[in-house]
């Protein structure tokens, strides 16, 4: 209550205050036949007593017809709440405000939606009357929780380890490789800045200039439709440290998390498990694993290797072939034939994978297409490996082996998401499973061109120590010193060793990657003036959160997101410019047809 002219906020008055005047402002929340309101503010609700006595009828008048979601000004006296009425479930619950003076500030029009969590409003009205969508509780939670957590990250950063917060440029050029940039037109004819996706290359210049340990919370822009978990501008928090390694960087960041994690979260131990992307890929399907429930794919080749089953021969017979399985516990009671169905059929259409089920009954036998190929020692072979229970289904597929573990990794998922929904508890909603995925390919095929390369991450990754020379003689091979940090299945940061030698990079860009290396001559050049050995790291600060607080979307712990489409609803943006504008920028815009005629009109 520093600075202001109330003597309490809404949520703070308890027994203790009772006799005292009180000063309150805040939104009605709620009004009842003239008898009593619920005041809300940033910290809670107290329950006013409207006045009946004639000295107080201007009072009465007032909050009697102040509108819902009105501005109020109340004073009184603070009082025990009469025996049987008081309210366990509010915190102030045990006293209430007797209204002497009210004064409405300002009153509330008609509202768009109820300023309550429980009713069910459409993200596009939300969007729209952000201000209105901003009172209800859950959000100012979020966002209260995410300054305090970005709080304690710089006090870990900045006063307990001597990081230096810099702010970087906004308007910079267009990097090489990686998301699409937002354009900014410059007064110079043909000119154009780019927003950075990073502030990747000023952090490694930073160390290039000695400044040794770099934070920010970062501003970063995406040309890109937007995800649930994704925004066309987002928040990173963003590190790099000079003469540092991997392990150094990991037990960074697992410190400062501990340090900032919310209490009511419970606790996080610390180190994380560790894991390479081989081994991710193999036994979850992904590079993001959900290591909070089993079902784990299994790798089933040898089991089936000696049996008869034509496109069990068929797949095993290529260099990279493999037959793997996933368990489903208790998919028999829980999964219906039209949810087993629509596996199959994702399975198909995204990844062209056939799926073969197999089920074990109650009493041990397995129903599947392929038991007539099965001998009773393959049967019980096969039980074993996957650890086949009663009314479990097993999902097999065969082939490539990329393939067939990423289309496994996606069914395990949809499986998780399937029991959940028909009672199933599987996944710990306040549990928390941090993950290191390493160990990443340095560089994938083009998906446009599988003869060419292009970067798994950014272009000043550096290569695995030990694979260093097959960098210039089969860089398809080389791994990278590039590291995930996974959390419940979804990556919160990401970061590398970097490439430190000019020679190197060069390489790297032109005869790797070939990219025009011209684009990078500032940071090639900085590189040749004694650049020293570092690495980063960047954290995904709204995924973090809405992770943390358990949000469907991160647009639920930005205070003013973009929609879907990555617009802002609310402000109408982006929006048109007049000729007489875009002049200045050498611009002109070619109208469609349909536009041109919508403008007309």
């Amino acid at each position: 209550n520093s600075f202001v002219t109330r003597t309490n906020t809404c949520g703070e008055l308890r027994s203790a205050h009772v006799g005292q005047k009180v000063m309150l402002y805040g939104w009605v929340q709620y009004q009842r036949q003239g008898l009593f309101l619920v005041l809300r503010d940033f910290q809670g609700l107290t329950q006013i007593i409207i006045p009946q006595d004639e000295e107080h009828a201007h009072v009465k008048e007032l909050l009697s017809n102040a509108p819902v979601e009105s501005v109020v000004r109340v004073t009184g006296i603070v009082s025990p709440r009469p025996p049987g009425q008081e309210n366990p479930k509010m915190p102030t619950g045990d006293i209430e405000v007797k209204a002497e003076t009210a004064e409405v500030l300002n009153s509330c029009k008609k509202l768009p939606f109820e300023i309550k969590d429980f009713i069910k409003k459409s993200e596009a009205l939300r969007m729209q009357y952000r201000y209105l969508d901003l009172r209800s509780f859950q959000l100012q939670s979020n966002l209260r929780l995410r300054s305090r957590m970005v709080m304690r990250m710089r006090e870990y950063l900045c006063n307990l380890h001597g990081f230096v917060d810099v702010e970087t440029p906004t308007l910079f050029k267009r990097t090489p490789g990686g998301a699409k940039e937002f354009l900014v037109p410059s007064r110079e004819a043909g000119k154009f800045y780019s927003l950075p996706q990073s502030p990747q290359q000023f952090k490694q210049l930073l160390m290039v200039g000695g400044l040794d340990r770099y934070f920010q919370v970062a501003r970063c822009y995406r040309d890109e439709g937007s995800r649930p978990d994704r925004q066309p501008e987002f928040t990173q928090i963003d590190i790099e440290m000079s003469f540092v390694d991997q392990a150094g960087i990991q037990r960074l960041i697992e410190g400062m998390l501990q340090h900032s994690w919310p209490e009511k979260r419970g606790s996080i131990v610390t180190p994380f498990p560790s894991m390479t992307y081989k081994e991710a890929l193999a036994e979850y399907g992904t590079d993001k694993p959900d290591t909070r429930f089993g079902m784990k794919i299994v790798d089933i080749s040898d089991v089936l290797r000696r049996s008869n089953i034509h496109f069990v021969q068929n797949a095993l017979s290529y260099p990279h072939g493999s037959i793997r399985a996933i368990c489903i516990p208790q998919g028999v009671k829980y999964l219906t034939n039209k949810d087993l169905e629509s596996l199959k059929e994702s399975a198909k259409s995204q990844f062209n994978q056939e799926i073969v089920e197999i089920i074990r009954r109650p009493d041990g036998s397995l129903k599947s297409l392929l038991t007539k190929f099965l001998g009773e020692k393959e049967q019980s072979e096969l039980i074993q490996a996957l650890n086949m229970q009663g009314d479990d289904v097993v999902l097999l597929a065969a082939g490539d082996h990329k393939q067939v573990c990423s289309a496994l990794g996606t069914l395990r998922l949809l499986s998780a998401n399937l029991l959940e929904a028909a009672g199933l508890a599987l996944r710990d909603p306040m549990a928390f499973h941090f993950l290191w995925v390493v160990d990443f390919p340095l560089f994938l095929p083009k998906a446009e061109n599988p003869t060419e390369l292009e970067s798994a991450h950014h272009p000043f990754t550096a290569p695995h120590p030990s694979d260093a020379s097959l960098l210039y003689s089969d860089p398809a091979k080389v791994r990278s010193q590039h590291y995930d940090l996974v959390l419940n299945g979804s990556e919160v940061g990401g970061g590398s060793i970097r490439i430190h030698s000019a020679e190197q990079q060069r390489f790297v860009l032109e005869k790797v990657l070939k990219e025009d290396s011209e684009v990078l001559s500032h940071l090639l050049e900085a590189l040749e003036f004694g650049a020293p050995p570092h690495g980063g790291i960047a954290l995904g600060l709204d995924r973090l959160i809405s992770l943390i607080v358990d949000a469907p979307s991160i647009r639920d712990v930005i205070a003013f997101p973009k929609s879907f489409r990555g617009r802002d609803l609310m402000g109408n943006a982006p929006h048109y410019v007049t000729p007489e504008e875009l002049e200045p920028y050498h611009i002109q815009v070619s109208w469609p047809l349909e536009e041109k005629e919508a403008k007309k009109n």
